[in-house]
């Protein structure tokens, strides 16, 4: 059972639970994606490196809007809005997202897990051609949506390399 024909009212889709290089006549999750001419599977290569690129962004995304609240916390924190128990120092507040926040966190969770679950939808079909256009965005998403920025504290810096410096490795 190598190759499965999927018959329409007039055309047939062409699905191999198999690794396959096929092109014309392929079908991807329906009957109605399928692949007529060159350009359809074109189109469906470009997309589906698009699809795979907006997977990356998404968790970006979800990334930075986590992060953006996680400093706006600090700020608060930092600037003493929160109200202090007069019976003893606070040394730790907790933060917890508003129900707003927490909507808008599950929203972008959930365009990331529907993009992810339709790229191994897509995977599944074993066309070669298919998944190398996934392994193609998901570098492509790695590189414009996850560039890496570090920044590091230059008295932090200095003060470990003089630790290092001071210290001696044998005894006189």
């Amino acid at each position: 059972m190598d190759d499965m024909d999927m018959t329409t009212s007039d055309t047939s889709c062409k699905v191999s639970m198999l690794f396959n290089f096929d092109t014309i006549d392929a079908c991807f999750l329906s009957n109605g994606w399928q692949i007529k001419n060159n350009g359809m599977f074109a189109a469906t290569c470009i997309g589906t490196v698009l699809l795979v690129v907006l997977v990356e962004f998404c968790r970006r995304i979800g990334r930075e809007y986590d992060n953006f609240l996680t400093r706006q916390f600090q700020r608060q924190a930092a600037h003493g809005t929160f109200a202090k128990k007069s019976e003893s120092a606070r040394t730790a507040v907790t933060f917890r997202a508003t129900p707003l926040q927490q909507l808008t966190r599950s929203v972008i969770h959930a365009v990331t897990f529907a993009g992810a679950y339709i790229t191994m939808l897509l995977a599944m079909y074993f066309n070669v051609y298919v998944i190398f256009c996934i392994f193609i965005g998901a570098g492509l998403g790695k590189f414009l949506c996850d560039w890496m920025i570090v920044t590091v504290g230059i008295d932090d810096v200095q003060d470990e390399t003089r630790k290092l410096e001071e210290t001696t490795i044998c005894c006189d």
